[in-house]
This record gives C-alpha cells, sequence and structure tokens, in this order.
C-alpha cells in the first residue's frame, strides 16, 4: 500500500507509516488521549510532524503519560528541568503552554462531562469526511478550526491557532482527510 499511501511511504518512515495507518483520521472519544495530541500538536508549531512523532515517547515521560491532572500540577521547577531533556522539543513557551492547556481541558472536561463531548460539537457529533485527490488541496484550516481555535484561546489555551488545530482535527479523526486513492480512505488498514 506505500505508494498510495497519503505520507509516510519511503524508506526509514516505517513510525510514520504506522501513525498514518493506524491514527490519522480516526475518531478519537478517549479524553487522554486527546490531551495528549493537543499537547503535541501544539509542540509541532513551526515544526514538522515528523519530528514530533519521533519524541513521542520522550513527551509521554516528560508530562506524566499526558496525564492532565498530573500535568496540571507540575511545579516550574519540574517544567525548568524539561529545558534539558532531550527527548522532547527544548521550547519554553511549549513546556509551559502544556500546563496552561492542562489546566483549561480539566475546566472543560468539568464543564462538558469530558472533553470529547466538548470537542465533537465542533462537527456536530460527526467526523467531516474529505477525499481530495492530493495532499496539496488539503485545507490548512476550515471554519471549524476556525471556531474551535477561537473558543480554545477564548478559554486560556496556548499554542491552538487555527492551523495547528485543523492538525489535531485530523489527527483525531474529527476530520477524515485521507486521499482519494489512499486504502484508508475506505478505512481498510
Amino acid at each position: 500500500m506505500s505508494e498510495n499511501r497519503c505520507f509516510g511511504s519511503g524508506p526509514r518512515k516505517e513510525f510514520y507509516a504506522e501513525y498514518h495507518d493506524k491514527e490519522w483520521g480516526v475518531p478519537v472519544y478517549d479524553d487522554r488521549l486527546l490531551f495528549e495530541m493537543l499537547i503535541l500538536e501544539g509542540a509541532q508549531a513551526g515544526l514538522s510532524w515528523e519530528t514530533i512523532l519521533k519524541r513521542r515517547e520522550g513527551y509521554r515521560n516528560a508530562f506524566h503519560q499526558f496525564d492532565a491532572l498530573k500535568v496540571s500540577k507540575m511545579p516550574d521547577t519540574e517544567l525548568d528541568h524539561l529545558l534539558k531533556d532531550k527527548g522532547i522539543i527544548r521550547n519554553r513557551l511549549k513546556i509551559y503552554a502544556a500546563r496552561k492547556n492542562a489546566l483549561v481541558f480539566l475546566k472543560i472536561q468539568k464543564e462538558f462531562g469530558s472533553f470529547a463531548n466538548y470537542l465533537w460539537r465542533f462537527v456536530d457529533g460527526n467526523p467531516i469526511v474529505t477525499r481530495r485527490k492530493s495532499i496539496k488541496e488539503l485545507p490548512v484550516s476550515t471554519k471549524e478550526s476556525d471556531s474551535l481555535s477561537k473558543d480554545l484561546k477564548k478559554r486560556g489555551m496556548s499554542f491552538v491557532g487555527t492551523t495547528i488545530i485543523y492538525a489535531f482535527m485530523q489527527a483525531v479523526g474529527l476530520v477524515d482527510d485521507h486521499l482519494a486513492n489512499c486504502p484508508c480512505s475506505k478505512r481498510s488498514c
């Protein structure tokens, strides 16, 4: 299937291909995984997704397996220590945003019963499915990502611009942008 995959084909890209085949565009309702992807997508800002994906285990270790409650309680000393952690992107603003976003995430959970309940309202409870012919045809944002981004920012989150949020929506299956000729477009991956 490698040549028809949307991305992740080529030598030494097995980890990327596995992500494409098993995760990208698959609807997620688990709050822990949603929090993980939100933090990882924010860490991606200005970088490639491949760069972040290669460090995913480092992020899991650094941020308590993405337990939002534990991340929300990380003291400055622990966050500062992460500036020396080679397993993650050592950017102070992104590291501190994880704690800030965890606090907002927990408030959203409390208000809506779960982060998933909150999130899926932005697509009326169903994934937006597209089947374009080329990856170049995919948008970098939509009215849905604009709306979600605006609401998250209003609530106090950082690194949640509309482009980051659109990538997040693709990652967690709010949007299924597998290309028309990709085997995963029929969910046969």
